[in-house]
């Protein structure tokens, strides 16, 4: 079996009328500019459809790119120069006329600020056209021989995402890259709410497809999820409704084209909400595993979370904003505003089990990364760990040393599985939480005044510790729950969320102008209102895939002049 570094090819060809050494091996493309080269032109890489600015890159003598991040190759027609008879390409012909014989384009991945990918070109001239041939099958078997590229992709696209563009993104911006990059897809436009979750529960096929892709915001993200993991559930004889059972984790990876109002998803899994990044992250075949959340009420299961559970402030925006869907994305801002003027906190009871022994805390200065040390050393950890949970769970004992309980009041009671980074906070909620650790941040804001609260908030846009606050504590946890202090059973919250309740309560909550504070509060599940209260929250490690590599460190592409040199 040869090497992965050995070399597969090696030749003289021309770019730009440049001689350069080109080499293939099974994981690299580089191409070397021959010092003895009679003509030089600085190399400048063209953009593949969609086009972007050009930007002229720094004089280098050598590129070179991972195979795994090479989108293309195709082989070039020796006339393609005189498809258009005007006088400008006539120019373009007779300044680069050395370059009309046999040649071959390399469409690869090209890095820029911001942790966005754009799509850049280099066309290589070949002496004789079975030498081009030649390397036109090389690379395409080496890119044949990557499994992990999907072939075949399901593609959900919500129209009425955020300012209503995901229909014009995918087609203007996306499916070029697939086409290009040989993808084929099966487009479905939803047509309601909780289509593409239905649709995945019953009439769609999953074995025909390498993934499925949803073109939205956040809230399509939830509707794919839901849909694959009920289905795999059923597949498999597992009954979702129960809390304590071992669910089935998904094996068919999930891609998000962003078009949606804050993309939280696509900011913690790839750094930016950037559409072209996101494609070419699904055509590369990356994979990023990520914890969910279950929520339960009861033996009855409500729903899935992968980013926020919210109770109090955040419940009560959410709540509050669904009044005014017609204002579009501003509704989150008005309502942001008005809560925190209402300043509402609610008493409760909660209950956690800490994460022990795992590496990492909801404080320190790791974040989660590509290749994160934290989520893979804690993975590790995690079957030992679950089968002492469990046997502390059968015991029946909420006082068992294992389980934590806290009660108070509450301004903001905040579970948050990954750092819920996005445009309005690049901090996030808390942004040493991490993908796939197997854990999440419990996050509890106590009654405080109003200034003090909003030291807080602002605290998600600033370099402090947003935790260093009397008031705030935090806490890694694998479970939670959480009880109303008014629900003294859980049949008087069921009463109570049917409209059942005592009468004097219901004239309070009617009638705010007595200035008595509500009760209760809603859960802000990944921006859906759960329809319950009392819930218990179980993490799953690992539990789905993403076309996605995690964020990567600045210094790959930032600190470099260019990445691409050698």
């Amino acid at each position: 079996m040869e090497r992965p570094g050995r070399m597969l090819l090696l030749s003289e060809l021309r770019v730009r009328n440049a001689a350069y050494d080109v080499s293939l091996s099974r994981s690299l493309l580089t191409w070397k500019r021959r010092t003895s080269s009679p003509v030089y032109h600085p190399f400048r890489p063209r953009f593949c459809v969609p086009s972007f600015p050009r930007r002229r890159p720094d004089p280098g003598v050598g590129h070179t790119v991972s195979v795994s991040e090479i989108l293309s190759v195709r082989e070039e027609e020796e006339n393609s120069s005189r498809r258009r008879d005007d006088g400008s390409w006539k120019k373009i012909k007779e300044r680069e006329g050395k370059d009309c014989g046999p040649a071959f384009t390399v469409s690869y991945v090209e890095r820029s600020q911001h942790h966005r990918w754009r799509c850049a070109e280099v066309t290589f001239a070949c002496p004789e056209e079975a030498l081009c041939q030649h390397w036109v099958s090389s690379i395409g078997e080496q890119l044949a021989a990557i499994a992990s590229r999907p072939k075949r992709l399901l593609v959900y696209i919500n129209p009425y995402s955020g300012k209503r563009q995901g229909k014009r993104i995918y087609e203007r911006k996306v499916a070029p890259l697939f086409a290009q990059a040989g993808v084929s897809t099966h487009v479905i436009v939803t047509e309601r709410a909780n289509y593409a979750r239905d649709h995945l529960k019953t009439g769609a096929e999953l074995q025909k497809f390498d993934g499925v892709v949803c073109v939205g915001g956040d809230g399509m993200f939830s509707e794919i999820i839901h849909g694959l993991i009920w289905k795999t559930q059923l597949d498999g004889g597992v009954d979702p409704n129960c809390p304590e059972e071992a669910l089935i984790p998904c094996t068919l990876r999930i891609g998000i084209i962003p078009a949606g109002s804050t993309d939280c998803i696509c900011f913690a899994t790839v750094g930016t909400n950037d559409p072209v990044t996101s494609a070419l992250h699904i055509i590369v075949g990356d994979s990023q595993p990520m914890d969910v959340c279950s929520v339960h009420h009861n033996n009855a299961f409500l729903q899935y979370s992968v980013s926020l559970l919210g109770y109090g402030f955040y419940g009560d925006v959410l709540t509050d904003s669904e009044k005014k869907r017609w204002m579009g994305p501003a509704r989150y801002d008005l309502s942001g505003v008005k809560m925190f003027l209402t300043h509402h906190y609610y008493e409760g009871t909660v209950s956690y089990l800490p994460a022990k022994g795992i590496m990492g805390t909801p404080r320190d200065a790791t974040r989660c990364r590509s290749g994160c040390v934290v989520c893979q050393h804690n993975r590790q950890l995690l079957p030992e760990k679950a089968e002492m949970y469990e046997v502390d769970e059968a015991s029946g004992s909420e006082s068992d040393s294992e389980w934590r309980t806290l009660r108070g009041k509450f301004l903001a009671i905040n579970a948050a599985s990954m750092s819920c980074a996005c445009p309005r906070s690049p901090k996030g909620l808390s942004p040493a939480a991490h993908l796939a650790d197997g854990t999440t941040d419990l996050i509890l804001v106590r009654k405080c005044s109003r200034f003090d609260f909003l030291r807080h908030l602002l605290r998600h846009t600033s370099k402090d510790d947003q935790f260093d606050l009397a008031f705030v504590e935090v806490h890694r946890v694998r479970r939670f729950r959480f009880t109303p202090r008014h629900c003294q059973s859980d049949s008087d919250l069921d009463l109570r969320e049917n409209g059942k309740h005592q009468i004097f309560s219901q004239i309070c909550r009617d009638h705010p102008a007595c200035g008595c504070a509500p009760a209760y509060s809603s859960w802000n599940c990944d921006g859906e209102i759960l329809n319950h209260t009392a819930i218990d929250v179980r993490v799953h490690c690992q539990f789905i895939q993403l076309f996605a590599r995690g964020i990567e460190e600045p210094k790959v592409f930032e600190e470099l002049p260019n990445p691409c040199a050698i």
